[in-house]
């Protein structure tokens, strides 16, 4: 009985969804964490892989607005006090970290604790550990959930790129003087789609890829902007959250593609991929377990 309670509850919000006019905030930014967790609890499950549900949730924030400052390090930081959870508001990166722990998780408090680890070394919450860098911090450190699948997907059309980071450079930019216990520079080699032969890998692009466009004629950084791709009534469709309109939304993929293929300032795309090993129906990461993931 209590199952089907709580399933009743999560439909009705979900039928809900559909009623909402284009000016409100999108639906899961007027639910409670409880709903939350009522709806984390049946959707773990639902028979669902981490996959289906990177779908199903990064649909629930469809037209949440941008933020620069979504969130931060918390109340208690030092420099970015914004929030460390925020469904009010949101951009490309925060998109894909709320998406991605939400898919994994079978609880909120496992949401919570799981978002942590995507987003802080170790899960470690301050401005030092946090994975700032798409491809030099943010991938590496979630190895234990995602495969950089770029060369699989590009199979021949597979390029390659190196950027020199400097931590040191990015913090000094956002006034901290104390540089103890950063990164080193170092120089990276990624693998990349080119956008000219995005059209030529379609089929190989799978339901739930996280992808980071890359920027074509920087040499301090890689990623411009994170994406996810979904498919939905047998399409693909980018989602994403963006300064272009200040919102999130999605965008079928051919459309995307005459929109963005010809901008001369993005290289193409990286692609991350859910572990085939993890993806599977029903499967949920404990936060107490990463570090043997690890």
């Amino acid at each position: 009985m209590k199952k089907i309670f709580i399933f009743t509850i999560v439909v009705g919000l979900l039928l809900s969804c559909g009623e909402k006019d284009k000016t409100s905030p999108a639906f899961i930014g007027q639910m409670s964490h409880a709903e939350i967790d009522s709806m984390l609890r049946v959707n773990a499950e639902n028979k669902m892989t981490i996959s289906d549900r990177i779908n199903f949730y990064s649909e629930m924030f469809l037209e949440t607005p941008y933020s620069w400052t979504a969130t931060g390090d918390g109340p208690y930081a030092l420099l970015e006090t914004y929030p460390l959870v925020n469904f009010q508001e949101t951009n490309c990166m925060v998109y894909c970290e709320h998406v991605l722990a939400l898919s994994i998780s079978d609880s909120w408090d496992n949401f919570f604790n799981n978002l942590q680890q995507i987003r802080y070394k170790d899960g470690l919450i301050g401005m030092k550990t946090r994975n700032h860098y798409t491809m030099a911090d943010w991938l590496p450190e979630n190895a234990w959930i995602l495969d950089d699948v770029s060369a699989k997907v590009g199979g021949e059309y597979t390029a390659q790129m190196t950027r020199t980071i400097s931590h040191e450079n990015f913090f000094k930019g956002k006034g901290m003087d104390d540089l103890r216990y950063i990164k080193l520079d170092r120089s990276i080699t990624v693998d990349y789609v080119p956008m000219e032969h995005l059209k030529d890998i379609k089929d190989r692009i799978k339901n739930g890829d996280i992808v980071a466009m890359l920027y074509a004629n920087k040499d301090n950084v890689f990623s411009a902007h994170m994406l996810m791709i979904v498919e939905k009534e047998g399409k693909l469709y980018f989602r994403e959250a963006s300064t272009s309109n200040y919102s999130t939304f999605e965008t079928e993929f051919d459309e995307w593609l005459n929109w963005k293929g010809s901008q001369d300032k993005y290289a193409g795309l990286a692609f991350m991929r859910v572990k085939d090993e993890m993806n599977k129906p029903n499967a949920v990461v404990l936060p107490w377990k990463i570090a043997d993931l690890k």
